[in-house]
């Protein structure tokens, strides 16, 4: 609860600096100790829960227990990560500079509950409140056309999968007289009622518009693609891993026991998210248009997590958005350097600037799930924990070839960079800084991938 309170005041206090001063270096030097404070309060939270007697608040509407804490916590310092990063970047979007940190914050306060939700209504006002600042956020360069009909396109869908899960939410309601979550646990298989059945499977296709899983994954390229890079950055990663938590915790801690009912729609989604986001980042140009289609067919091993239903799976599902999350910011924040996005504009880029070549590379093999790079291990725990299900070993064979053909599309880049000829034009100066924050964050995929228990520690 401190941490959604210190997230919502973040906001506040962000605002009020817009009005106060111009300077957008001053209000960027405000957000970042601001975010620094917010991981502060996250530690402090944590450190003072103890492991066996989770919080209850709101007459049982929210259940702050350590597992959600320590996720808010990587994810706030993933978040801190992503605006030392791009914190420049964001400066050049617009003049509305102290908004854009704010709405920012705001998203922090949705994602904290998101982890600690015990009712269904507030799982609805966790993503409305990590929604609505995305479509600002999305329509923010007033000066691209791309960018209002990212915004427009993300708002519709957006609108029309939360209509999809208010109506799940009533048919759920309706089925068994609550809104808690840990009381749907009740529901028996064998005597599961058709109002019930149908609650379930339109959350299902809810939290799948939400995570971009195939067939709700239309919005995905074209808004990732028009959207400003910085906040596209932040879209596929934060929010995208506080969505996969959301969708988790309801179908592990309330339907786990009616997994036979929606088991296998859900892994026929995941098979068909991992070939359609792999077999059409093949044919892209463009490389962050590439990253939006390779976000879907990471959700797609995200999706192993909700499959499996079992302790391997609450391990894979924290690893893996910590170790997607760092390497694309990373990968973002080398995109945002670089004037042409296209597979050419990285031609020639290891002889022009070596360190942002090598970074690069560190930070695409990860989002291949090479060895030794926090990507594998991601990977590793999720598939495993669907082996330990007993019956998805097809899915997980499928999976192993949709991720060789996942190298091919991060290789051409690495291809690109190191064996062909080009000159590589820069949007802004790569300064000693914003080496030092690359270099840390390619030492934090590596440590991942060495020492996953640094992630696992407190689950």
């Amino acid at each position: 609860m401190k941490a959604i309170i210190a997230a919502t005041l973040l906001g506040i206090i962000l605002m009020f600096a817009g009005l106060a001063t111009k300077d957008k270096r001053s209000i960027a030097s405000i957000a970042v100790v601001g975010f620094l404070l917010l991981l502060g309060v996250n530690i402090w939270e944590l450190a003072t829960t103890s492991p066996s007697e989770p919080q209850v608040l709101f007459n049982n509407m929210l259940r702050i227990d350590r597992y959600g804490l320590w996720f808010n916590l990587l994810m706030t310092a993933c978040t801190l990560l992503y605006v030392m990063l791009v914190n420049k970047d964001i400066q050049r979007v617009g003049m509305h500079v102290a908004e854009y940190f704010a709405l920012i914050a705001f998203i922090l306060c949705g994602v904290y509950l998101l982890s600690s939700y015990n009712n269904v209504l507030m799982l609805f006002i966790g993503i409305e409140i990590i929604s609505i600042p995305q479509y600002i956020l999305a329509g923010s360069d007033k000066r691209n056309l791309k960018s209002s009909e990212a915004s427009l396109k993300y708002f519709l869908m957006g609108s029309f999968s939360t209509g999809i899960l208010l109506m799940g939410i009533v048919l759920l309601y309706g089925a068994t007289g609550t809104f808690n979550i840990v009381e749907y646990t009740f529901l028996q298989s064998d005597s599961l009622n058709p109002l019930a059945l149908s609650g379930i499977l339109f959350l299902m296709v809810a939290l799948s518009f939400k995570v971009s899983a195939v067939p709700m994954h239309m919005w995905t390229p074209d808004v990732y693609d028009g959207s400003p890079t910085p906040f596209t950055a932040f879209m596929a990663t934060i929010v995208k891993a506080a969505a996969f938590l959301a969708f988790m915790r309801l179908f592990s801690v309330s339907f786990g026991s009616l997994s036979d009912h929606w088991m296998m729609i859900l892994a026929i989604i995941t098979a068909a998210t991992l070939f359609v986001g792999n077999i059409t980042a093949v044919f892209q140009q463009s490389v962050k248009r590439m990253l939006a289609y390779s976000s879907i067919a990471q959700a797609g091993f995200m999706l192993f997590a909700i499959i499996a239903v079992n302790a391997t799976a609450w391990q894979g599902m924290i690893l893996y958005a910590v170790a997607y999350s760092v390497a694309t910011i990373g990968m973002f924040s080398v995109l945002l350097k670089l004037k042409d996005y296209t597979y050419d504009g990285f031609n020639g880029l290891a002889k022009k600037n070596p360190a942002l070549a090598f970074f690069t590379t560190i930070f695409l093999l990860s989002l291949a799930g090479i060895p030794l790079t926090g990507g594998f291990m991601a990977k590793y725990f999720v598939l495993m924990a669907a082996v330990k299900q007993g019956n998805l070993l097809w899915l997980v064979i499928f999976a192993l070839l949709m991720a060789a053909i996942s190298a091919y599309y991060y290789f051409r880049v690495i291809i690109a960079m190191y064996f062909k000829q080009g000159e590589p034009e820069f949007s802004s100066e790569v300064t000693g800084t914003d080496k030092l924050l690359m270099a840390i964050t390619c030492a934090l995929v590596i440590l991942i991938g060495c020492v996953p228990q640094l992630v696992l520690a407190n689950i």
